[in-house]
């Protein structure tokens, strides 16, 4: 009897955060079934591995240029922990590694673990750096189309979420005010008032919050919530019907989940970054000509995202919590 060949081991970096994993998930769980797979992502990728991609292995990282603040302070960087790092991937002997994204710094990486081939999208010098370059997409392209260019070029398919849900679902709205960066925050205030025009219109609403949020929507009276951990927000998502928020990771794991989702965008473009779900709906912030923006806003307050008044939210989001969501029956009392 002869025995299955080995499969090859794959490196993927997805170096960032929980929306930039969440958009990884279909490529890493396609490659899973063709490759030794191992993820080099930070330690929170750990809860959606278990949830989403449980034949991937997991290098936990947490890469100092990912930071929000001083990322480019080189001399604060953990020179043991990156040397620690690199000798540990070498000697996993890789012979492919993988990157979406065109960052010098990822390419580095690959070619210091010793990868035979390496597969990436090149940004200035860094195709020197790669064995297969894969062109850079013209134009606003998705993130996830990158994932799926990456696929093509390995022969793996994808199978994402594309078939619209059935009939509408019973359960919460659940509105996420959170975002890992404040530019992306919609008005906490302009959130108070969706809340009451939703319950106004008999839907049951529930709030999640950052923990910095928790005491304005305790002075609302709102008993809202904060996730511990990304698996703790993956519960409390689960039971939604439809999810409102921030262009931020939350929108993304509702998507991954299944959950329709409808996001307030700001700096950001829906056109590279709204969730893949075929139910996705969005609203774009007012226009600016530095956009897209990412990290920093060049104004002292982001404009794009603070002149989205609620009303004109309210137009969008009560056609799309009308066509997803449905308010059960009320029980009347039986007569005796």
């Amino acid at each position: 009897m002869m025995c299955p060949r080995p499969k090859s081991r794959m490196l993927v970096l997805e170096l960032w955060g929980l929306g930039d994993l969440a958009l990884a998930s279909a490529f890493l769980r396609a490659a899973s079934e063709s490759y030794d797979v191992t993820l080099l992502a930070r330690p929170m990728a750990d809860e959606l591995r278990a949830r989403f991609w449980p034949k991937v292995e997991l290098i936990k990282f947490n890469a100092p240029w990912t930071a929000f603040e001083r990322k480019y302070h080189i001399w604060r960087w953990p020179a043991k922990t990156i040397h620690d790092l690199l000798r540990r991937i070498r000697n996993l002997e890789f012979e492919i590694a993988v990157s979406v994204r065109s960052d010098p710094r990822d390419h580095l990486l690959m070619a210091l673990a010793g990868a035979t081939r390496r597969l990436g999208f090149p940004r200035w010098y860094s195709r020197q750096l790669l064995t297969e370059v894969i062109p850079c997409p013209t134009g606003v392209t998705h993130r996830f189309a990158r994932w799926e260019k990456l696929a093509n070029a390995l022969g793996l398919e994808l199978r994402s979420k594309r078939e619209l849900p059935g009939l509408r679902k019973v359960g919460p709205v659940v509105i996420h005010t959170g975002a890992g960066q404040e530019i992306r925050v919609w008005p906490l205030e302009r959130y108070a008032g969706l809340v009451r025009r939703l319950r106004k219109d008999d839907y049951f609403v529930q709030v999640i919050c950052d923990a910095d949020q928790l005491g304005f929507w305790l002075g609302q009276g709102e008993m809202a919530v904060v996730p511990r951990s990304p698996g703790e927000l993956l519960d409390l998502l689960g039971s939604a019907a439809v999810v409102v928020g921030n262009d931020s990771g939350p929108g993304h794991l509702a998507a991954l989940s299944g959950i329709p989702t409808f996001t307030i965008f700001g700096p950001q473009l829906p056109a590279l970054f709204a969730p893949v779900h075929p139910a996705a709906e969005w609203i774009e912030g007012a226009p600016c000509p530095y956009k897209p923006c990412y990290d920093q806003c060049h104004f002292r307050a982001a404009h794009c995202l603070l002149d989205l008044d609620e009303v004109s939210v309210w137009k969008k989001l009560q056609g799309f919590v009308a066509r997803w969501v449905a308010i059960p029956e009320l029980i009347k009392p039986r007569l005796v």
